[in-house]
C-alpha cells in the first residue's frame, strides 16, 4: 500500500526532494513522478505538499528555481540543488542513517 503525503514526515520529504535534485534539476511534476517511480510506488507526495516543500526549500536557499521549456515544449519551473542544499542533504542523510539504524535495532529486539 503506497504511503500518502501525510505519512511522509516533512523532513523526510525534504530530504528525498533534495536527493532527487542532487541527481539532476527537475520540474515539480518530474520530482513527484521520480519519487513514486524510484520508490516502486511505496511513496507518493500530493502536489500541494510537494509544491509547499519546494517553496520552503527555495526560501531556505537549498534549492533554486528557474523557468525552462520542457521536452514537451511547455514552460515549467525547474528546481536545482544549491551548494548549501548539497550540504543540507549530507546532514539529513547522515541523520536519517543514524535514525534508521536505531529503529532497526529496536525492531530486532525479541
Amino acid at each position: 500500500m503506497p504511503t500518502s503525503s501525510a505519512d511522509i514526515i516533512r523532513g523526510t520529504a525534504d530530504m528525498l526532494i533534495l536527493k532527487l535534485l542532487d541527481v539532476e534539476p527537475m520540474h515539480g511534476w518530474g520530482i513527484g513522478h521520480e519519487l513514486q517511480q524510484r520508490s516502486r510506488d511505496a511513496l507518493r507526495i500530493q502536489p500541494g505538499a510537494l509544491y509547499g516543500a519546494l517553496h520552503r526549500l527555495v526560501r531556505e536557499g537549498w534549492v533554486r528555481s528557474y523557468w525552462q521549456t520542457t521536452e514537451n515544449a511547455r514552460r515549467a519551473r525547474y528546481y536545482a540543488l544549491t551548494r548549501s542544499g548539497k550540504r543540507r542533504l549530507e546532514i539529513e542523510t547522515e541523520t536519517w542513517h543514524r535514525l534508521a539504524g536505531g529503529v532497526a535495532l529496536i525492531l530486532a529486539t525479541r
